[in-house]
């Protein structure tokens, strides 16, 4: 299957935007029900070319009875049913409509409320990033897939940041990169010490994430986590990728109970220290129908990550390329396909196609060129 991302204002206000959607040659569109604050160029909209999104959105109408703590804000920028708006436009051009749901990297609820972010050993605090450590937060992520699945009625529903978000995030005037950080230096930054989350840990290991951070363990740094936790790293790890477990498993039996035959693709990462989008699945999940992994960087590495993804698949289960075709990636054709087929023999049967909707024409056109090649 192929699935190209698009946002809300993609589509509504552009009543050329589904012909062109479904000229791509895709199965279906992945179309954000929540998402987070971006600025975003609009090279197609026949209103505007450059949109600011000041904050995270839920693009449904937020109906005050189906949330608890956690409520989530409406958008000023489209209407407060631009996601129910946008679904049937793309239906009527015979796409099938898959529910991109952002669940943990919320900037709007994490400054709102502080005590429920992820916070590091030095007590930094990650606004953008809800710790699912928390009820509340499960409590609000649970909802969240319960109102899109009633709401929406998608057909298929995609999960994004479905555990803790972590360091590497790209913010507003994001300056972090002259620290020269590591690898390693951003797992250990992304270890969470709120409140739920530093009882769970064995007591020494907030001081053996400082020390390993401020070299005073290693002057040169650490090649694995495993290195700079030393014996602490068996139980940090289980203890992380506990979190990631809980969230994932109760919003897969929430989607079960509402929606027993929609697909489920998940965001997911091998790795056991994987935070953000791509959320830590070192054991797979055989709730889960596809399991979508990034190919955003080395095409060899990509692969890589893909075989070990397969690795964890069910025979009924599929795995999905995340796809770049925006930039570093050049808008030709001939490379596009080049990178599809690395990931295909590398066991993927699903392209997720990341953006039609920012993608210039050359670059909608290659992508186009690209997927003919590969039938």
């Amino acid at each position: 299957m192929n699935i190209a991302y698009v946002y809300l204002w993609d589509v509504v206000g552009d009543p050329s935007a589904p012909d062109r959607l479904a000229a791509l040659g895709v199965d279906a569109i992945a179309l954000a029900a929540s998402y987070h604050s971006t600025r975003a160029a609009t090279p197609y909209h026949p209103s505007h070319r450059v949109l600011d999104v000041p904050y995270p959105a839920f693009y449904l109408p937020v109906r005050k009875s189906a949330w608890a703590r956690l409520v989530p804000a409406s958008p000023t920028w489209t209407p407060a049913d631009a996601y129910l708006q946008a679904r049937d436009a793309l239906k009527a051009a015979g796409l099938k409509v898959h529910a991109w749901t952002v669940l943990t990297h919320n900037s709007h609820l994490g400054a709102a409320n502080p005590d429920l972010t992820v916070r590091n050993a030095f007590n930094d605090p990650y606004p953008y990033a809800l710790c699912p450590a928390h009820d509340d937060v499960l409590d609000y992520c649970d909802r969240l897939v319960r109102e899109i699945l009633t709401v929406a009625a998608p057909d298929g529903l995609i999960l994004e940041a479905c555990g803790p978000m972590g360091f590497s995030h790209l913010s507003v005037h994001e300056k972090t990169s002259g620290a020269d950080w590591t690898a390693v230096d951003s797992d250990l930054l992304s270890v969470c010490f709120c409140a739920s989350c530093a009882p769970r840990y064995p007591a020494p290991t907030k001081a053996r994430v400082r020390a390993a951070l401020d070299r005073t363990l290693s002057t040169s740094g650490f090649l694995t986590m495993e290195e700079a936790l030393g014996p602490l790293a068996d139980e940090v790890r289980t203890t992380r990728v506990a979190l990631s477990t809980a969230l994932r498993k109760r919003l897969l039996a929430t989607t079960r109970e509402i929606a027993p035959n929609i697909p489920i693709a998940l965001h997911a990462n091998p790795s056991p220290w994987a935070t953000g989008a791509f959320a830590a699945l070192p054991s797979g999940d055989p709730a889960a129908d596809v399991l979508v992994a990034s190919c955003w960087g080395d095409p060899t590495e990509d692969a890589s990550r893909l075989t070990h993804l397969t690795t964890l698949t069910t025979p009924a289960q599929r795995v999905g390329a995340y796809v770049l075709a925006l930039p570093p990636r050049p808008a030709d054709a001939s490379v596009l396909a080049d990178h599809l087929r690395t990931y295909a023999k590398a066991g993927a049967t699903d392209f997720h196609l990341y953006h039609a909707g920012l993608a210039s024409p050359a670059r909608l056109t290659a992508l186009t060129e690209a997927l003919r090649r590969l039938t």
